[in-house]
C-alpha cells in the first residue's frame, strides 16, 4: 500500500484484539516507522498481526527530544504511525508534543478511529452523554484529589475519569467526602476483557461493593460520574428562567444570574447553576 508522507494516528485494542481495524493494520504495515510508547509492549501485539515494522520507542520521558528526529523522518519521505500501549494514542498517553511539533513543522496528521477505553465505558454507562469532560487521572494525593474534586463539583456534565486499581478505593472514598453519597457513578472494569463488569449506583454504594470484592480491584478502570444538577428544593420560578435567559441572550452567565436574582428575589446562585446545567 502507498502511503501518504504523514504521521498516522493508529488506535489499538483495549482487551480484545478482535477490535484493531484492517485499516489499522493495512497502516502499520505500510508506514516505514511506528513510535511505540512501550516497544517490548506493542512487540507482542504488532507481531499478533504480522506487522515487522520498524520501531521506536516514543514516551513521556522522552517524547520531546524524540518529536523532532520523527519530523526528520517525516522529510526524509518516511511516513510514521503512532501507537500506544493500548486504545487512541494521546488520550492520557503520550504524543500531544509529537502531533504539535510535526503540524508545526507543516506536515500531515492523520487520524485513524477505533478503541477509547473512555467513550466505550461512556456508551454503556447508562449516564448523560450529550455533555460530557475526560478528566484523566485523578491526583494520587489525597488533598489534591479533593481539591480536583471540589473544582469539579458543580460541573454540570458526566465527569470521565482513569483510576489505577490500587487507588479505586482512595478516590472513591474522596468522592464521597466532597462530591457526597448519593451521587451516582459507574465503574467499568476490565472493558471489552473477559473479566469486564460494570458498577453502578450511589458512590456511597460502588465503594462499598468495591470495599467487599478485592476483584474490584484489579484491572483497567475508568470511573464516570454523573454532573452536578439542582436539587428539587432548589426549584426556579419558571418567571426567573424566563429572565435569566432573556439577559444571557446579552450578557454573560454570572451577570445575567445576578441581575435575574435580583429582579425576582432567588438565590444567585441557584440561577447560575441552572444556567450551567442547561448550557446558557
Amino acid at each position: 500500500m502507498d502511503q501518504t508522507v504523514a504521521l498516522y494516528i493508529v488506535p489499538t485494542p483495549i482487551g480484545n484484539l478482535g477490535d484493531m481495524s484492517s485499516r489499522a493494520i493495512e497502516v502499520l504495515q505500510g508506514v516505514s516507522l511506528i513510535a511505540c510508547e512501550d516497544t517490548r509492549h506493542s512487540g507482542k501485539l504488532l507481531s499478533h498481526f504480522g506487522i515487522d515494522t520498524r520501531t521506536t520507542a516514543l514516551h513521556d520521558h522522552n517524547e520531546r527530544a524524540r518529536a523532532q528526529w520523527i519530523v526528520e523522518q517525516l522529510a526524509a519521505g518516511q511516513s510514521v504511525a503512532l501507537i500506544s500501549d493500548a486504545g487512541t494514542p494521546l488520550i492520557s498517553d503520550p504524543g500531544y508534543h509529537l502531533v504539535s511539533h510535526v503540524r508545526e513543522s507543516g506536515f500531515n496528521v492523520i487520524p485513524l478511529p477505533g478503541p477509547c477505553a473512555a467513550i466505550t465505558a461512556l456508551s454503556a454507562s447508562g449516564l448523560p452523554s450529550d455533555r460530557f469532560s475526560f478528566e484523566g487521572f485523578l491526583p494520587s494525593k489525597e488533598k489534591a484529589r479533593a481539591d480536583k474534586l471540589l473544582a469539579l463539583k458543580e460541573d454540570p456534565r458526566t465527569l470521565i475519569f482513569y483510576e489505577s486499581p490500587h487507588r479505586i478505593e482512595h478516590s472513591l472514598t474522596t468522592m464521597v467526602e466532597v462530591l457526597g453519597g448519593d451521587r451516582q457513578v459507574v465503574m467499568a472494569r476490565e472493558v471489552t476483557k473477559t473479566f469486564e463488569t460494570f458498577l453502578c449506583g450511589q458512590v456511597s454504594e460502588v465503594l462499598e461493593k468495591v470495599s467487599r470484592d478485592p476483584n474490584q480491584q484489579k484491572g483497567e478502570i475508568v470511573l464516570m460520574v454523573h454532573g452536578f444538577h439542582l436539587s428539587d428544593d432548589e426549584a426556579l420560578p419558571t418567571v426567573a428562567i424566563n429572565s435569566l435567559k432573556l439577559l444571557c441572550e446579552e450578557l454573560p452567565l454570572k451577570k445575567a444570574a445576578a441581575l435575574a436574582a435580583q429582579i425576582h428575589g432567588v438565590k444567585k446562585n441557584a440561577l447560575y447553576k441552572y444556567g450551567l446545567e442547561v448550557g446558557l
